[in-house]
C-alpha cells in the first residue's frame, strides 16, 4: 500500500494560482508590434495564432505537471509493507565482564575434562545466554583497572556478542575496578523505565582499583532501581606443587564473595558462584528464569520511501520544458528567418 507521510503538503497545489492572483501582472511592451486591422477575421478563419495558443497551453500544462510532481514528492510517498511482529522484552540488561589479569588463569572446565582460561569459558557461556535473550536491550561493560562502555543498550545482540568475543585479557588494565563498573552501569541504566534495569556483574577477584568503592556504587544502584546479579568465577581446588610437596591450591583465594553477596542483597539481586563452565551455564539459566523475556510483541511496518520517483520525473520534465523554450516554434517567438521583410510589410 502506498501512503503519504506528509499529506498536508497537497495544500500547496493552488499556490501558483494564489501567487498569480496576488502578484501584479508584468507590463507588456508593444514596441515593434505590427497591427493588422483584419486580424480577427484571420483568427476566426484559423489562419493566425493557432500555433501560439497551442504552444502556450502545452507550456502551462507542463508547468502544472512539474509543480504537481514536486508537491507529491514533498508529501513523502512511501510503500508500506505487511506489519512484522518483533518480540519485546521487559528488561534492559547490562553485562559487566571482568578483563583483569587473573581472568587468564586456566582453572575452568569447558564441556568436559578440557580446562581453559576463565575468560574463554565466560565468553562461551555468555554468548549462548545472549543468543537466547530475544527482544532484550543488551549492553556490555568491560572493566579492569578502568571501566569502559563497550556497547550501549541495543536490540542488536549479535553486535554485543561480537564485541565480547573480541575482548582480550588486560584490555582495560590488569587490576579490578568493580565500583567503577557498577557506577557506569547505573549511569547507563538510570534513564530506562523503572523495574526493567538489570545488571549482571561477572568477576573473579576483589576490587583493588578505581575511584568508587563497590558498596557506595551499589547504594547508587539501589537508589536508581538497578537490580544486580553478581557472579564469582573461579575453581576452588587446583593441584599444585611437585613430588612430596604436592598440595591443593585455591585459585580463587582473591575472590571477595562477601562483597559480591552484599551488592546483590542490597539491590534485590542474587549472588552466584561459578566453579566451572557447566556451573556458569546453570547460573545463566537461573537468571533467565528470574528475568524472563516478557511483554507483548510490537509490530513494525516496513517502509520504503518513494519520493525520489516524482522528484526525478519533475526534473526530467523541467529539462524537457527548458528544451521546448529553447526552440522558437514551440516558445511562440517567430524565427528570424521567417519574419516578413519590409516590402511585404508595406504591402500588408
Amino acid at each position: 500500500m502506498i501512503a503519504f507521510q506528509w499529506l498536508w503538503a497537497f495544500a500547496l497545489l493552488p499556490v501558483p494560482l494564489v501567487m498569480r492572483w496576488l502578484m501584479p501582472h508584468a507590463r507588456q511592451t508593444r514596441s515593434g508590434a505590427l497591427k493588422v486591422p483584419f486580424y480577427a477575421d484571420l483568427a476566426a478563419a484559423g489562419l493566425a495564432a493557432r500555433g501560439a495558443r497551442r504552444a502556450k497551453a502545452l507550456r502551462l500544462l507542463l508547468l502544472w505537471l512539474i509543480w504537481a510532481l514536486l508537491v507529491t514528492a514533498a508529501a513523502r510517498p512511501a510503500y508500506l509493507g505487511q506489519p512484522v511482529a518483533i518480540p519485546v522484552a521487559g528488561r534492559d540488561l547490562m553485562m559487566a565482564v571482568d578483563l583483569s589479569g587473573s581472568m587468564a588463569r586456566d582453572d575452568l572446565a569447558l564441556g568436559g575434562p578440557l580446562v581453559a582460561d576463565r575468560l574463554t569459558v565466560v565468553k562461551s557461556v555468555v554468548d549462548d545466554f545472549l543468543a537466547r535473550r530475544k527482544g532484550d536491550r543488551v549492553g556490555l561493560i568491560l572493566f579492569g583497572s578502568r571501566a569502559y562502555l563497550q556497547a550501549p543498550l541495543t536490540f542488536d545482540r549479535n553486535v554485543v556478542r561480537e564485541l565480547l568475543a573480541s575482548a582480550s585479557i588486560g584490555l582495560a588494565g590488569p587490576e579490578t575496578a568493580i565500583g567503577d563498573a557498577l557506577a557506569l552501569a547505573v549511569k547507563t541504566l538510570r534513564a530506562r523505565p523503572e523495574g526493567q534495569r538489570v545488571l549482571i556483574l561477572l568477576t573473579d577477584g576483589a576490587s583493588n582499583s578505581g575511584v568508587l568503592d563497590p558498596m557506595d556504587a551499589a547504594e547508587l544502584a539501589r537508589q536508581a532501581g538497578v537490580k544486580i546479579y553478581t557472579i564469582g568465577v573461579g575453581a576452588d581446588r587446583l593441584p599444585g606443587g611437585i613430588g612430596f610437596g604436592q598440595r591443593v591450591v585455591n585459585p580463587s583465594a582473591d575472590l571477595d564473595e562477601e562483597t559480591l553477596q552484599k551488592i546483590a542483597d542490597l539491590t534485590g539481586g542474587r549472588y552466584f558462584r561459578a566453579r566451572d563452565g557447566r556451573g556458569l551455564a546453570a547460573i545463566y539459566d537461573d537468571i533467565e528464569r528470574m528475568e524472563p523475556v516478557a511483554g507483548d510483541p510490537l509490530y513494525l511496518t516496513p517502509t520504503v520511501s518513494l519520493f525520489q520517483w516524482p522528484l526525478g520525473a519533475a526534473l526530467v520534465l523541467s529539462l524537457i520544458f527548458g528544451a521546448v523554450l529553447a526552440r522558437p516554434r514551440f516558445s511562440g517567438r517567430p524565427a528570424a528567418d521567417a519574419a516578413p521583410d519590409a516590402g511585404e510589410a508595406a504591402r500588408l
